[in-house]
């Protein structure tokens, strides 16, 4: 996915409905954000040209409907946007994002293991 093809917030929502299932049509997509997200028919057919243009979604016709899929996997949009994120908040460190929700979220035993065990799989590396 290239850099220009960010994802906005409210075509996320679009994505992540997509990811789940997939082909679509824009109706079905609707119904769904219309009663999750308050998103009316024509800003979900906006969001959908946008991601078309982006190249991030195709779709295909049967009969009278566009039926929308994703051209992305979920795993390559969201290792840009991290990457995206890391860079533009952290200057690209990744411990110094680790240190900032550690200290300043409320870290769960089981996160804390986790984080744990990532450090030992690296040192290993």
């Amino acid at each position: 996915m290239a850099n220009s093809s960010k994802i906005s917030e409210s075509e996320w929502k679009i994505m992540k409905l997509l990811w789940k299932k997939s082909p679509q049509p824009a109706y079905d997509l609707s119904q769904e954000l219309e009663i999750s997200d308050e998103m009316n028919s024509q800003v979900v057919k906006t969001l959908l040209n946008r991601l078309v243009k982006k190249k991030v979604l195709g779709y295909q016709t049967y009969k009278n409907l566009y039926l929308y899929f994703p051209k992305v996997r979920e795993e390559d949009c969201i290792q840009q946007e991290s990457e995206s994120f890391l860079n533009q908040i952290f200057d690209g460190s990744w411990a110094s994002m680790v240190v900032h929700f550690a200290q300043n979220r409320k870290l769960s035993k089981q996160e804390i293991e986790d984080l744990k065990r990532i450090i030992r799989e690296q040192e290993s590396k």
